[in-house]
């Protein structure tokens, strides 16, 4: 489930007399990694090492790395590397070496980059090698419902809405690759696909979720009116540009003595009080001091998306605020993308390794992804049992009704998330929203559409002869997601009662050492974990 990086790296991976299904709910390019800029990290130059790699990386995580994870991720960065070259990612070059470049909270210029399209150069070329995979079948414009778990709770399939069907996929392996939630905020820079559909279905399934209350917000994405929060990369900043306010003043270094460069959570939260000092919208990103030749083969794409919204930014600063940008959290699993849920696998954003502790090192994203998915090399599926599926059921509803109140929640849950458990947090106005949440997930779970996404046993497989019966569901389900990881993200930032990394509380404002824990989610039960 998924065709962003890990999915496409992942199906790649699998043994190739495997027969696989890449189920994506929109097409293929659509997910948050082909919107990835800034590049892929991987020490791969004479002056740096895995170990300063490693270094990096555990310092930006804040105390909740695991280092094992870390560890292995950068021991296998280069050769993952290799792996994306030989395929045909054509990343930028220097006469004939590989290009690198520093980005924030990186000790050595490791980035690797294809112009600021890196996301999108790595996830066309996987596109293109799965297309021509004999044993993959990409089932487009599919969204997933749910898991198929036999008696003794071993997952063995999906059910799957398409086609105006619902219907359940047996399978000796399900790998859940759906990306990240950012859709939960009202400020983010990921796409609208992005509804943490993977982490909701596997938590209402009984998989162990872990550290959801961790969410890094991109410190820089462009901010006009009636434009999306496009994300300026950080590889922006590491070229040079500077962070201002509306008087010109470098800002960045009343909160911190790296100033534009130390890591996202700083300057996000430089950005958000500054900008709650002067009562603006905004600050700004100027590039004047990076060359004007240096700009336009660094950032043509950004460079584009200005220009678009009449914004030159060789002559004028960028609008830029802070946006949610990338989840920390997810479903917990092993080296091996083994969750605790036998035979359900996930990579990715979706997952949660230990890699990124309580704060991602830039570029460090799409490296993940390639290293974990090519773990998916030495999956052991299971057997099944013979399964004949039912006949199909014919439904003529229309929820038009019900979808009043689906339709209400889905557009406040945006705001009070942003507000309650964005860039500062507080508990009383997290307790006030997780009641809020609360009521919504159960006023939708008493609606009949719940029948079709959390009431169909499995095998049962129906057919909607009205219109617009499908669209209907899949927002009903959609939002129903959306729900649920807002619920676990308000949870668990109430849990912790401290500030660490991509988690930062008003009324508890410093680290603490009773707090370092892993947050650990299992059905309604939050407990803590500590880092290996």
């Amino acid at each position: 489930m998924g065709s962003g990086a890990a999915g496409l790296y992942g199906a790649l991976c699998l043994p190739n007399d495997l027969k696989v299904a890449l189920i994506t709910k929109d097409q293929l390019n659509t997910g948050a990694s082909d919107w990835a800029q800034g590049g892929i990290a991987a020490a791969i130059n004479p002056e740096d090492s895995p170990q300063l790699h490693l270094d990096d990386t555990l310092k930006a995580g804040a105390g909740l790395c695991d280092r094992n994870a870390v560890q292995f991720l950068v021991d296998q960065a280069g050769d993952s590397i290799k792996s994306l070259v030989e395929m045909g990612v054509a990343f930028d070059r220097h006469q004939s070496q590989l290009s690198v470049t520093l980005e924030a909270a990186h000790s050595r210029p490791r980035v690797l980059h294809a112009a600021d399209t890196t996301g999108r150069a790595i996830v066309a070329t996987l596109a293109q090698q799965v297309l021509q995979k004999d044993n993959i079948q990409v089932l487009s414009q599919a969204f997933a419902l749910g898991l198929w778990l036999n008696a003794q709770g071993e997952c063995q399939g999906i059910s799957i809405l398409a086609d105006s069907k619902i219907s359940w996929i047996q399978s000796s392996a399900v790998i859940l690759a759906t990306g990240g939630g950012g859709q939960v905020f009202s400020q983010t820079t990921n796409p609208a696909v992005s509804t943490g559909d993977g982490v909701a279905i596997a938590w209402r399934s009984g998989a162990i979720i872990r550290d959801p209350e961790f969410v890094q917000f991109h410190p820089t994405a462009l901010t006009v009116t009636g434009a999306p929060r496009f994300l300026i990369s950080e590889a922006v900043r590491g070229e040079g540009a500077y962070l201002i306010d509306h008087s010109g003043r470098r800002f960045a270094f009343d909160y911190h003595p790296n100033g534009e460069l130390a890591p996202r959570d700083v300057v996000s939260r430089a950005i958000f009080s500054h900008l709650q000092k002067t009562g603006e919208s905004n600050v700004y990103l100027d590039l004047k001091p990076i060359p004007e030749e240096r700009i336009r083969y660094r950032f043509p794409n950004i460079i584009r998306v200005c220009q678009h919204w009449d914004i030159d930014l060789f002559t004028k600063p960028i609008p830029v605020a802070p946006a949610a940008h990338y989840w920390m959290g997810g479903i917990a699993v092993d080296t091996m993308n083994q969750t605790s849920i036998k035979g359900l696998y996930a990579v990715g954003e979706t997952a949660s390794t230990g890699v990124h502790g309580a704060n991602r090192l830039a570029s460090n994203s799409l490296l993940e992804c390639v290293v974990y998915a090519a773990q998916l090399a030495k999956l052991k599926p299971n057997a099944l049992p013979t399964f004949n599926p039912p006949e199909t059921q014919e439904i003529s509803t229309n929820w038009e009704q019900e979808m009043n109140l689906v339709n209400a929640i889905k557009n406040q849950l945006p705001d009070l998330m942003w507000k309650s458990a964005g860039i500062c947090r507080s508990g009383e106005v997290m307790e006030q929203a997780i009641a809020t949440v609360s009521n919504w997930r159960s006023q939708m779970t008493d609606l009949s559409l719940n029948n079709y996404v959390q009431g169909t046993p499995p095998g049962q497989q129906f057919k909607f002869s009205v219109p617009e019966a499908e669209s209907q569901l899949k927002l009903y389900a959609e939002t129903l997601n959306l729900l649920d990881i807002g619920y676990l993200i308000l949870k668990s930032a109430a849990f912790r009662t401290e500030s660490r990394g991509g988690h930062y509380r008003l009324d508890y404002p410093h680290i603490s050492a009773d707090s370092k824990g892993h947050t650990m989610i299992l059905g309604e039960e939050w407990s803590k974990s500590p880092p290996k």
